[in-house]
C-alpha cells in the first residue's frame, strides 16, 4: 500500500473544514427523506454522514434520539444512558440535541464530567461496569462519533446493554423509526430546551476517565509492562483520549511520549495508517511541554523515515520564534454544555 503523499505534512488549506459552516449547516439545512442520501441509515451501529450533504443535521439527531428513547421502553431497558462524545465539530451540537430529546422523554442520562471527550471504549466500560451483575434496569449508551471519517463528517451510534455496538436487527428496527419521524416532521419527537435539560434530575455527571483508567489493571498486567521499559509513543491524531494518556503514566509510572499536537499549540498534522488506510480519531494523547514536543517530533520523523523540516531557532527563556515569524494560531476549544446552546440550536 502507498503512502498518502500528505502524510506527516502540515495540513494544505484545502483540507480543512470551516467549522462554523459545518455548524450552521447542522441547524438550519432540513434533509428531504425521499432522497436515499438524506435519510437516516445505521451502518455499523450508527448514522454517519455531513451536514454539507444534509446527511447529518439536527432533525436527524432528533429522529434517532427519539426512536431510541422508544426502544428503549419498548425493551425495558430501564437504566441510565451513558452519553459519550469525541473531537468532530458536529459531535458537540448533536450531543446537546440528544440530550434534549433524552431529557425530554425522562432517560436518566449520565453525560462527561467537566464536558469531557469519551473515547468509545470508555462508554463500553461505562455499561458494562453498571450492568455487572444485574438482570434488570440495564444501561446502554450512545456514542456521538463517526469514527475514523473525515472532520467535516458526524456520526450517532447505539450500543446496547452488552456494551457493544448495537446488532443490525436493532439499528434496522431505530432506523425505521427515525425516517418516519423524518417523514412525519418530526411529529411525536419530545425535545426541551438544553438548559432545562442540563437541569434535569435525570441528568448526571460520571466521570468516565477516572473509571476507565482505575479499571485497567484488572485487564492488563500493569507491573510487566513498567517492568519491561516499554518507552511508549503515542499520537492521538485529534482523538477523543486527548485526556486519558497522562492520567494513565503517571498513575502507572508509564514511560509515555507523544507526539504533541495538544488543541491550541500546534497545527494538525495529516497522518496516514498504512495498514487501515485511514487515522484512528480515538488514540489517546499526552500534553506535553513545547521543548519535549521538538525532542518527541524529531524521534518519530526518524522512525517514520521523514525528512525533516528546517525549523527557525527558538528563545529558550521565552519559547517563542525568534526569527519574526508569527505565532502558531490557537485552535477553538470544544465548548462546554451550559456555553453550547446557541451552537446547538
Amino acid at each position: 500500500m502507498k503512502t498518502n503523499p500528505s502524510a506527516g505534512k502540515p495540513a494544505d488549506a484545502s483540507m480543512l473544514v470551516n467549522a462554523a459552516k459545518l455548524v450552521t449547516a447542522y441547524d438550519t439545512e432540513i434533509p428531504d427523506p425521499s432522497v436515499p442520501e438524506q435519510r437516516v441509515a445505521f451502518g455499523t451501529s450508527g448514522h454517519r454522514g455531513s451536514a454539507f450533504d444534509k446527511a447529518f443535521n439536527e432533525r436527524h439527531i432528533l429522529a434517532i434520539s427519539q426512536a431510541i428513547c422508544l426502544y428503549r421502553k419498548q425493551n425495558k431497558i430501564e437504566g441510565p444512558l451513558f452519553l459519550g462524545m469525541d473531537t468532530h465539530a458536529l459531535s458537540v451540537p448533536a450531543h446537546a440535541t440528544a440530550l434534549e430529546v433524552l431529557a425530554a422523554n425522562g432517560v436518566e442520562v449520565m453525560i462527561a464530567s467537566g464536558d469531557e471527550y469519551t473515547p468509545t471504549p470508555a462508554v463500553s466500560h461505562a455499561i458494562l461496569a453498571y450492568n455487572r451483575g444485574r438482570k434488570t434496569g440495564l444501561a446502554d449508551g450512545i456514542i456521538v462519533t463517526p469514527s475514523h471519517n473525515p472532520p467535516h463528517d458526524g456520526g450517532f451510534k447505539y450500543n446496547s446493554p452488552n456494551g457493544g455496538p448495537a446488532q443490525s436487527v436493532v439499528t434496522a428496527c431505530i432506523e425505521a423509526k427515525a425516517n418516519e419521524f423524518l417523514e412525519n416532521g418530526l411529529r411525536g419527537v419530545k425535545r426541551v430546551l438544553l438548559g432545562k435539560a442540563v437541569r434535569a434530575s435525570t441528568t448526571r455527571r460520571h466521570d468516565y476517565r477516572e473509571a476507565y483508567i482505575s479499571d485497567l489493571a484488572g485487564v492488563l498486567d500493569m507491573d510487566s509492562i513498567r517492568g519491561s521499559k516499554l518507552r511508549l509513543g503515542v499520537d492521538p491524531m485529534g482523538g477523543a483520549g486527548v485526556h486519558y494518556w497522562g492520567p494513565i503514566a503517571d498513575r502507572r509510572a508509564l514511560w509515555v511520549e507523544s507526539h504533541g499536537r495538544q488543541r491550541g499549540r500546534r497545527p494538525d498534522l495529516s497522518f496516514y495508517d498504512r495498514g487501515l488506510g485511514r487515522s484512528d480519531p480515538d488514540g489517546p494523547l499526552l500534553a506535553l511541554r513545547h521543548a519535549e514536543v521538538d525532542r518527541i517530533e524529531e524521534s518519530l520523523r526518524h522512525r517514520l523515515r521523514l525528512r525533516p523540516r528546517s525549523r527557525p531557532p527558538r528563545d529558550r527563556q521565552s519559547k517563542r520564534r525568534v526569527d519574526g515569524a508569527q505565532p502558531l494560531p490557537l485552535r477553538r476549544p470544544p465548548l462546554p454544555l451550559s456555553a453550547s446552546a446557541a451552537v446547538a440550536r
